[in-house]
């Protein structure tokens, strides 16, 4: 079975979110079950492509309503990732330095989508599968049904999944003058209240699609952004998978991010160890239990709570732990953050942006992970600290719930509900209760250890899907 993977993130290619780790792992362990996935992308500026050997595999054109711009696809010649790589390039639309947040991004999308098919059409290439990642590659399923230009390609069976369904791609109808010639009568399945809308296009187009977890999905049926009666409607062929991490990537006993690697038979000494560098870094007290939070400001993250988290957990424990933060975004959050960095000093620090071997680190050295978010349609982090023996506190929502259990109830983390400070600080306390009792704390690591997060159970439900 022949499967092409359209995102426009990948790992270590370029990075913002989870999507880019679900993309960079799930095709090399399919490769492994046996099938043949592949990797379509924009080209980035980006250091992977000038640090790996490319090749030319395609040179064309498209026409983007009165424009016509030059297609070239490369394709990464060893198979470095353990997939194929492919990767569009644009001149003046996909030859960019960041992934999103251009003016024209709306129309990047669509070219990029556009030169996808293109290519596959004029190359007389048939995949089996084509796996649209989120709305950046919702039109890719209306377009191979409905466009003249790719007939060739019609028929092939096409998934969707959602990986955040708060963001949706909504358009003006003035952009429909960017896609492909199409059959007009089927403006209905690009349409959802007046606009275009990838998100809704790909619902109706696909044979099948997914959100990346069964509590997600439960979530979307009744909050999804407008969206609900398109998701009770198409409620037969929606699916929850739940997404799995690269354990080859996220490994205690091999990361060579780390200062010091370990096991679950030796967690306590390399946490341990990895704590009194990163402390010793940003002038904290290694004696006391660290708290670490990783990831964007912004509010689906519950990243707005997290000043106020800081405050209130350093204030009314009066100064017995410390927490670390790795993250950027909301400028707001980050100017507050600042000034709480001057104010607690010797209990928190702050490393504004992101960096992939500090946020290694942070799992390696952190006793708990925060992570307050008010939308979270799988999350990785928790499985990421769990697998370097920090415990997670979660609120109890999306692909947190699927993953993360109360320790009351003989759980791997610590749960809470409403997504407010003072919740979260109540779970903090919580988690100081049984920081105290070394036992426990013990006993947990390794429980926490011993789960398995891999890609193997997740790439096999997966291939159900294909064959649903």
């Amino acid at each position: 079975m022949k499967i092409f993977h359209l995102s426009m993130e990948c790992y270590p290619v370029a990075k913002v979110g989870g999507l880019a780790d679900v993309v960079g792992a799930l095709p090399k362990y399919q490769n492994r079950m046996g099938l043949d996935a592949k990797v379509v992308m924009p080209w980035y500026n980006k250091p992977f492509f000038y640090n790996h050997d490319f090749e030319i595999v395609f040179d064309g054109f498209i026409h983007q309503s009165f424009h016509m711009y030059q297609v070239q696809v490369y394709k990464e010649k060893s198979n470095v990732l353990g997939f194929e790589l492919y990767l569009v390039k644009i001149p003046g639309l996909l030859d960019r330095e960041n992934v999103y947040g251009y003016w024209d991004e709306s129309q990047q999308f669509i070219a990029f989508q556009h030169a996808v098919l293109h290519w596959l059409s004029a190359m007389q290439i048939r995949p089996d599968i084509l796996h649209c990642h989120d709305y950046h590659t919702g039109l890719v399923l209306f377009m191979i049904e409905n466009c003249y230009e790719f007939r060739f390609l019609r028929g092939i069976r096409t998934i969707g999944t959602i990986h955040n369904g708060e963001y949706q791609g909504s358009m003006d109808w003035q952009m429909s003058s960017f896609l492909p010639h199409f059959d007009g009568w089927k403006w209905g399945l690009l349409d959802w209240n007046g606009r275009i809308n990838p998100m809704a296009a790909m619902i109706k187009s696909c044979n099948a699609f997914n959100a990346v977890s069964r509590g997600y999905l439960e979530e979307l049926f009744y909050s999804f952004q407008g969206l609900e009666p398109l998701m009770n409607q198409e409620r037969k062929k929606a699916f929850g998978i739940i997404n799995g991490i690269d354990t080859e990537v996220w490994d205690p006993q091999t990361d060579d991010m780390l200062k010091f690697n370990y096991n679950k038979d030796y967690a306590e000494e390399g946490k341990w160890e990895n704590k009194k560098v990163i402390c010793a870094e940003y002038g904290l007290n290694p004696n006391l239990p660290l708290f670490g939070f990783i990831g964007r400001f912004a509010g689906e993250k519950g990243a707005d709570l997290l000043p106020d988290i800081v405050e209130k957990s350093i204030q009314e424990t009066n100064g017995s732990l410390n927490i670390i933060v790795l993250g950027s975004g909301n400028q707001y959050i980050e100017n507050r953050l600042k000034e709480l960095q001057h104010q607690f000093n010797i209990n928190f620090a702050l490393d504004l942006g992101y960096k992939e071997y500090l946020s290694h680190q942070i799992y390696a050295s952190a006793d708990f992970l925060l992570m307050p978010s008010r939308v979270e349609p799988c999350g990785l982090n928790q499985m990421y600290a769990m697998r370097y023996g920090t415990v997670p506190i979660v609120r109890y929502t999306g692909g947190l719930r699927d993953t993360v259990q109360d320790i009351s109830t003989g759980g791997s983390g610590l749960n809470f509900t409403n997504a407010g400070a003072d919740d979260a600080v109540h779970a903090i306390k919580r988690a100081l209760h049984i920081y105290s009792q070394k036992d426990l704390m013990q006993g947990l690591i390794y429980n926490n250890m011993s789960f398995d997060f891999s890609w193997e159970k997740s790439a096999s439900n997966y291939s159900e899907l294909y064959n649903y």
